[in-house]
C-alpha cells in the first residue's frame, strides 16, 4: 500500500530558539512579516514586541503586528485578520501563540493569496498556493505547527470547520522553551493532556501506519515524563522544550493519522460546557480508554509497557497499565475538579444533545470499535457520575 506522511520542511527546538526567526524568514525569501500574535503574550513579561523588531533588524525585515484575536478563530476574524495582512503588502506570515493563533494564520496565508476559495474547497485542493508561514507555539497541546488541519467557527451557522489540506502545514516550526514558561499551572496540565491524547489516539487509529506510530510513541514517552514536572515547576526549560517536542511529535502522529473518540466527545463537552479544549479531552479520555481497550489491546499493553516498564502479567494486565497512568495524571493535575468548575448539577437533559454532537463530528470511524450511540450515553455518563463526586451542592 502506498502512503503519504507530511510534517513541516524544517523544525528549530531549543532555548533561544525564537533568535532563528529572521534567518528562517529571509530563507523563504520574505521581505515582510505579518505577525498573528495572542494579546496575552504580548501582555506578558516576555517583552515580545520589542524582541521581535530587534531579530528583524538584522535582516533587514519589516514587521505588522496582528493582536485582534480573541477566543477561537472565526470567519470574522479570518476577514479581518486577511485585510489587515493585504494592507501590510506582507509576503510571509508568522504565528506566535496557542493553536488558535496558528490555526487564525493558516487561514490568513490560504485566503490572502485565495480570496474567492471556500473552506469547504480546501481538502479537494490537487496543489495549495498561499503566503509562506512560520509557526511558533506558546503552549504545549495542539501541534498545530506541525498539523494539516485548521479549526475555524462559521459565525452564520455557529459550526466549527475543520479543513485539511498538507499544503496547511507551516513551512517552519520553531520551539523555543523560553515562550512557554509563563503558561498558566493549570493550562500546562490542560494542553498537555490534550497532546498525551493526539498521540494516544494516533497510536489506536484505524490510520496508523509505522510512521505514525514512531511519532505517537516518541511523544507518549516524552509527554508522560516531562509534563508533571512542567506542572509542578513551570521554569523548568528541560520539561517545557521536551513537552513542546512531545506536543509537535504528536502533531505529526494525529495529522497523519487521526484523533478519534476521546476528540469527538471532548469537542461536544467543550461547546456545550464552554471549557477549555484540552480540558474537556482530559475529562473524557479515560472513560474512552476504558471503552476501547479490549478492541485495542495490544496496542494499550504496548503503551502500557512503555509508561511502566516494570510492569508485569497479561496483555490484558498490561493494557490497564496505560488507563492508570491517565487517572493518575487527571488526579494529580486536578482534572477531575476544574471539569466541576464547569459541569453543573443539571446536566442529566444534556447527554442526549451531546451523543448527537459527538457522532456528527469527525473520530467516530477511525475507532477500532466504532460506537453507537448507547456506547457514547455510557461514557458520558460515566464522566457525570465521576464529576458528581467533586461538585460543590
Amino acid at each position: 500500500m502506498i502512503q503519504e506522511f507530511h510534517l513541516p520542511e524544517s523544525i528549530y527546538h531549543g532555548t533561544g530558539s525564537l533568535e532563528k526567526l529572521a534567518d528562517a524568514a529571509a530563507g523563504l525569501g520574505a521581505h515582510h512579516l505579518f505577525i498573528v500574535v495572542s494579546s496575552s503574550v504580548l501582555s506578558e513579561p516576555l517583552n515580545l514586541s520589542a524582541r521581535l523588531k530587534r531579530l528583524l533588524e538584522k535582516e533587514n525585515l519589516g514587521l505588522t503586528i496582528y493582536s485582534g484575536l480573541k477566543g477561537e478563530p472565526t470567519t470574522e476574524h479570518v476577514k479581518e485578520a486577511v485585510k489587515r495582512c493585504l494592507e501590510s503588502q506582507a509576503d510571509c506570515v508568522v504565528a506566535i501563540g496557542g493553536g488558535s493563533v496558528i490555526d487564525l494564520a493558516k487561514a490568513v496565508t490560504f485566503f490572502a493569496v485565495n480570496p474567492d476559495r471556500h473552506y469547504d474547497e480546501i481538502h479537494s485542493l490537487k496543489k495549495m498556493k498561499r503566503l509562506p508561514l512560520i509557526a511558533v507555539p506558546t503552549t504545549a497541546g495542539t501541534g498545530s505547527e506541525a498539523t494539516k488541519v485548521m479549526v475555524i467557527t462559521d459565525v452564520e451557522s455557529g459550526t466549527k470547520m475543520n479543513p485539511g489540506h498538507p499544503g496547511l502545514i507551516p513551512d517552519i516550526a520553531i520551539l523555543d522553551p523560553e515562550l512557554t514558561v509563563t503558561l498558566a499551572q493549570s493550562y500546562t496540565a490542560f494542553t498537555g493532556m490534550d497532546a498525551l491524547a493526539h498521540a494516544m489516539e494516533a497510536y489506536v487509529s484505524t490510520r496508523a501506519t509505522e510512521m505514525s506510530d514512531y511519532f505517537a510513541l516518541q511523544a507518549i514517552q516524552l509527554i508522560s515524563k516531562a509534563l508533571p514536572i512542567a506542572f509542578n515547576k513551570g521554569s523548568d526549560l528541560e520539561a517545557r522544550e521536551k513537552m513542546l517536542l512531545g506536543s509537535c511529535f504528536a502533531g505529526i502522529a494525529f495529522s497523519n493519522s487521526s484523533t478519534n473518540l476521546a476528540h469527538a466527545t471532548g469537542r461536544a463537552l467543550g461547546a456545550r460546557f464552554h471549557m477549555p479544549h484540552g480540558l474537556s479531552v482530559a475529562l473524557l479520555l479515560p472513560f474512552v480508554i476504558e471503552y476501547g481497550i479490549k478492541a485495542s489491546q495490544e496496542r494499550y499493553a504496548i503503551l502500557g509497557k512503555l509508561l511502566n516498564p516494570e510492569a508485569i502479567g497479561s496483555e490484558a494486565e498490561t493494557a490497564q497499565e496505560t488507563l492508570k497512568m491517565v487517572l493518575d495524571l487527571n488526579d494529580q493535575f486536578h482534572i477531575w475538579e476544574a471539569g466541576a468548575d464547569y459541569i453543573n448539577q443539571t446536566h442529566e437533559g444534556v447527554i442526549p444533545l451531546l451523543v448527537e454532537n459527538a457522532l456528527a463530528v469527525n473520530g467516530i470511524l477511525t475507532n477500532q470499535e466504532v460506537p453507537d450511540c448507547n456506547d457514547i450515553d455510557k461514557i458520558y455518563q460515566k464522566l457525570f457520575n465521576k464529576i458528581s463526586e467533586y461538585s460543590v451542592c
